[in-house]
């Protein structure tokens, strides 16, 4: 047993994870710090059963009922994330889970696999795409548990998610659905907007040199506008991102382009014109290094910001 492992398990600590089926206790490291928790009752949430592929995306089973989902930041740079995964694990097996799933970043998909399953937002959340390790297991009462280990220069992080859970139930499978479970966006980060002045569109997410939202909901886009619905004096002006790849010129571009699409869509709600605005501001406001592929992918982004209406 290495230092590490073994000062883990001395200084364990019980942080406790109620799932709907039973009270699921999971000891996490002495200092380990809850960043966010947010419950859905009943909620649904697609649990990832094997790796991301190009002909199918994700294979997911659907599982309903009450979802618990909380990120922890655990502050030890010298973590790998095997060992912040390995004791989880070892707890889940000592409650009877079956290991539906075990992988590391590459061999899960990388990006793809990132970007196609659920993931708490950052800062709450951080996900090296080059070190992080995923698991997901089955209950003995039907009940879903995921685990998702990353690391940055300073912290572990540890997603978990927990899911259904009536007895005797079982997940049905959902073939078709193999994108992440829409990002619930509650009016404590709208009213971010109020204290604030502005919010990231963090369930944004574009290719590099692409403006395209998808065809599905938007649940930042969604809450915005009920919020503009509510409260017609004011006016949200969105401020397209980019990365560094390519001019300046193009840049300004592709990020003017990024805030009319997330413009049109809550237009689209039937809020007035008068209340939205776009602007793009291309690389000038990086938010992260434009020097590694997650930095890039973090300045491609959307931001919201209040105004009162003119």
């Amino acid at each position: 047993m290495t230092t590490i492992t073994r000062r883990l398990a001395e200084a364990a600590l019980l942080a406790t994870l109620c799932s709907p089926a039973s009270a699921l206790e999971l000891a996490l490291p002495a200092g380990a710090r809850l960043m966010a928790e947010r419950v859905s009752d009943p909620g649904s949430y697609a649990v990832p059963t094997g790796p991301w592929q190009e002909e199918t995306g994700i294979p997911v089973i659907r599982s309903e009922g009450r979802v618990l989902r909380q990120a922890w930041r655990i502050p030890s740079p010298d973590l790998t994330t095997l060992q912040a995964l390995a004791p989880l694990r070892a707890q889940l097996e000592a409650e009877d889970y079956e290991i539906l799933f075990d992988c590391s970043s590459a061999r899960c998909g990388g990006f793809d696999f990132r970007f196609g399953t659920e993931v708490i937002p950052a800062p709450e959340m951080y996900v090296d795409l080059t070190a992080f390790r995923f698991l997901s297991a089955r209950g003995p009462e039907g009940d879903h548990v995921t685990l998702l280990v990353s690391r940055s220069s300073a912290a572990s992080y540890v997603q978990v998610i927990q899911s259904g859970g009536k007895a005797g139930s079982e997940a049905s499978p959902a073939p078709e659905e193999s994108g992440p479970a829409p990002v619930t966006v509650s009016t404590a980060e709208t009213a971010a907007l109020e204290t604030q002045g502005h919010m990231v569109l963090r369930d944004l997410s574009f290719e590099s040199g692409s403006s395209s939202l998808g065809g599905g909901a938007v649940a930042s886009l969604d809450a915005i506008a009920a919020y503009l619905a509510e409260t017609p004096d004011r006016r949200v002006l969105f401020v397209g991102h980019t990365d560094a790849t390519g001019s300046l010129e193009a840049n300004i571009a592709i990020s003017r382009e990024r805030a009319n699409a997330a413009r049109d869509y809550v237009r689209g709600k039937g809020i007035a014109a008068a209340q939205l605005g776009s602007e793009g501001a291309g690389y000038l406001a990086p938010v992260a290094s434009n020097l590694t592929a997650q930095g890039r992918e973090e300045n491609r982004r959307v931001e919201a910001i209040l105004l009162p209406v003119e």
